[in-house]
């Protein structure tokens, strides 16, 4: 099929994917005749990129187009629709029209229909950090291509360290290769935590740090997070999300809620699955506290908007919302 859309987060899964496709597709001898990269951002882009595709290949082999970080399935003009109905159905069988975004196409727009009747759609969305399972295949998957061998428990500390991040998960699964490949033997969990550093999850692990009131471990993330130069701002959008999401789930079962779909719902979260976990992770600490919180890195935020140094304000930042949240689970083991 020779129109493609790859959508999702995982940049280095599409990446991958993209290089899979010139391979396939494309005689080396030839490639910088037929391969053709557009930013996708701007209209005379992708009016370029859909005039590209209709032009035969030359010499040896296909032709592929490739309209990166496209915005057609998020917002369309009528004009660009119309040569989107023009050009899809009559791109030439040699040549290939690939899209890509990060971001969810809208299935209300005809441009997105056009491509998902004319085109083959492949999501490449980042597995949820929650999914141990699916992180523990991914890690077999992309071991596989590599042709090396872990244990079962050498695959979980992976997990632990590396996470959702599939680019990181590659690279260090490249490192670990080199030693199997030069022993013969089968990866080993010290190994692992000899050659791979704890890289994952580090805001979400700040989160829950502050969330059980633990202070030392909550100065001890932010000193490492801003030593792997983290952007401050980041660190606090991830923990604006984190408890904006524990309160409304927190509210919502203190209220009497037991629907994991409706407060799946209210806490916008695509997967009702995941909302056990969260209650679990919820569970030793009040709504009140969890709302608490905002309004402190509501404060954190504005002073690094204002240039206040990053480590100071995040220390004590830190300091209070743990004060706060310790208070909490002391009164509810008190009662």
């Amino acid at each position: 099929m020779p129109i493609h859309l790859y959508w999702g987060e995982d940049d280095f899964a599409i990446a991958k994917s993209i290089a899979k496709l010139q391979t396939e597709l494309l005689d080396p001898n030839w490639f910088q005749f037929n391969y053709h990269q557009f930013s996708g951002e701007l209209t005379d882009n992708t009016i370029s990129a859909l005039n590209e595709a209709m032009t035969p290949a030359f010499g040896i082999g296909k032709k592929l187009v490739l309209l990166a970080n496209s915005t057609i399935m998020q917002q369309c003009s009528q004009d660009l629709l119309t040569e989107l109905e023009r050009t899809l159905p009559v791109i030439p069988e040699n040549c290939y029209l690939l899209f890509t975004t990060t971001k969810k196409p809208d299935g209300r727009l005809k441009s997105t229909k056009l491509v998902q009747k004319y085109g083959e759609v492949t999501e490449f969305s980042l597995i949820p950090y929650w999914d141990t399972k699916k992180l523990n295949q991914k890690v077999k998957q992309l071991a596989t291509e590599i042709d090396i061998k872990l244990t079962t428990s050498a695959i979980e500390l992976l997990v632990e360290s590396v996470g959702n991040n599939t680019r990181l998960l590659w690279n260090e699964l490249e490192k670990l290769s080199v030693h199997y490949h030069n022993s013969n033997s089968i990866i080993e969990r010290d190994l692992v935590a000899t050659l791979v550093p704890c890289n994952t999850q580090n805001s979400l692990q700040l989160a829950a740090a502050i969330r059980d009131g633990k202070i030392d471990l909550a100065l001890n993330l932010i000193n490492d997070l801003l030593n792997h130069n983290e952007p401050p701002l980041r660190i606090v959008a991830s923990l604006v999300k984190q408890f904006r999401t524990w309160a409304i789930i927190k509210s919502a079962i203190e209220g009497g809620e037991k629907d994991h779909n409706a407060i799946a719902k209210l806490a916008e979260i695509p997967n009702p699955y995941r909302i056990k976990y969260l209650i679990q992770e919820v569970k030793s600490v009040n709504s009140e506290k969890l709302i608490g919180i905002l309004p402190l890195l509501l404060d954190l935020e504005y002073g690094l908007k204002r240039g206040v140094d990053s480590l100071s304000i995040m220390q004590t930042q830190a300091i209070k919302m743990c004060s706060l949240t310790s208070q909490s689970q002391n009164k509810s083991l008190h009662f």
